[in-house]
C-alpha cells in the first residue's frame, strides 16, 4: 500500500478516463514491503504520517484516517494487499481495480490493517467472487509467484518508486512524469 498512489488515484482516474482507446493499461503490483509479521518500528510510523501529512498537504482533497496508527498494529507489510488484488484478478479481470480501491479506502479512510487477511477477505466478500477460492488463493504459492512475476516485470521497465506511469510502444519505452495535480501534464507526454 502505497500512500503516494492513493493521493495519485484521483489524478489517475481522469488521466485514465481521458487516453485513447488505442492505449491499453496495465497495472503492475509493486510489491514494496514483503511479508513481515514484525510490529512497524516507530521510526517507520513516524516517516509514513509524516508522508501522509505531507500528501495532504500537496494534493488538495487527499485525506487519511490517523487513528489508524492507535486502532491497529502496523506492520510494514504490503505484500498481502498484492496478492489479494492478484487473487481477485484471478476470478475476475474487471475486478482488479475494484480491490486495489476497496484496499486503499479501508486502509487510509477506514483505519483497518491491509496487512491481515481478514480484513481482505472481508473486503473481497463485497465482490462477488467465490471466497473459498478467494481465501485458497490468498497465500497460494502461485499467487506469490504472479506477484514476484509483476515485481520482476517493474524491475525490468526500471521502475524504483510508486506510483509510475511507463508508457511502452514497439519502438521504446518511457518513464512518464508524474504531476499529482494535472492531469494535462501526463497526458501530454503519452499523446506525444
Amino acid at each position: 500500500m502505497c500512500s503516494w498512489c492513493w493521493g495519485f488515484s484521483h489524478t489517475w482516474n481522469k488521466v485514465k478516463n481521458s487516453l485513447p482507446s488505442e492505449i491499453n493499461v496495465q497495472y503492475i503490483l509493486g510489491g514494496l514491503a514483503p511479508d513481515s509479521s514484525e510490529v512497524m518500528p516507530n521510526e517507520m510510523r513516524e516517516y509514513i504520517q509524516m508522508n501522509w501529512h505531507k500528501i495532504e498537504q500537496k494534493i488538495p482533497g487527499v485525506s487519511f484516517n490517523y487513528t489508524f496508527w492507535d486502532s491497529c498494529t502496523p506492520k510494514r507489510s504490503t505484500y498481502p494487499a498484492c496478492r489479494a488484488v492478484i487473487a481477485v484478478k484471478n476470478q475476475n479481470t474487471e475486478l482488479e481495480q475494484t480491490m486495489v480501491k476497496l484496499i486503499q479506502q479501508a486502509y487510509y479512510l477506514d483505519a483497518k490493517n491491509p496487512s491481515e487477511d481478514d480484513v481482505l477477505i472481508s473486503l473481497a466478500k463485497t465482490l462477488d467472487l467465490d471466497i473459498k477460492q478467494f481465501t485458497q488463493d490468498l497465500n497460494s504459492e502461485s499467487t506469490q509467484q504472479l506477484l514476484s512475476d509483476d515485481i520482476a516485470l517493474m524491475q525490468s521497465l526500471g521502475v524504483s518508486s510508486f506510483p509510475s506511469l511507463v508508457l511502452q510502444t514497439t519502438n521504446r519505452i518511457k518513464s512518464i512524469t508524474i504531476d499529482y495535480n494535472n492531469p494535462k501534464l501526463i497526458l501530454n507526454q503519452i499523446i506525444t
